[in-house]
């Protein structure tokens, strides 16, 4: 039985290295689910939940909170380069929630002083903040 040897990299350096079955992410284009033996393919991540599917007799599945990056599949390799990227189980629900309310602070005084720049920082920042707070959610990974 084929399996995919998973690998994120972050500039700390490796947030997570398993072998899986499957690999489910979004990308800047929509969803796309990873198995053995798919065709050779780099993709931009969008700031999502990436979902791998443990080879397990359970098949376990670990959530992990990225901020954008990119994939590249070959050869039963899959290696997502990202900012960011934290394991559900090491998300600091307060600090996400903190982080939630500061970028909406950010918004909402950018949109009053019209600074479009600032306004689109904070709402990356704010995606940010919501993904890690939602991937929170499935702490038994």
């Amino acid at each position: 039985m084929a399996v995919l040897q998973v690998n994120v990299v972050t500039p700390d350096g490796i947030a997570f290295q398993h072998r899986a079955k499957a690999v489910t992410a979004k990308t800047t284009d929509g969803g796309i689910t990873i198995m053995p033996n798919h065709t050779p393919i780099i993709v931009p991540l969008a700031i999502a939940d990436l979902i791998v599917t443990r080879v397990t007799d359970e098949l376990a599945q670990n959530h992990i909170a990225v901020n954008g990056g990119i994939m590249e599949v070959r050869d039963n390799i899959v290696n997502i380069i990202a900012n960011s990227a934290e394991r559900a189980r090491d998300i600091d629900i307060d600090r996400a929630e903190v982080a939630k309310e500061r970028a909406e602070r950010r918004m909402a005084e950018a949109r009053d002083i019209k600074n479009e720049k600032e306004f689109q920082r904070a709402k990356i920042s704010l995606s940010k903040a919501i993904n890690r707070i939602g991937v929170s959610k499935n702490r038994s990974s």
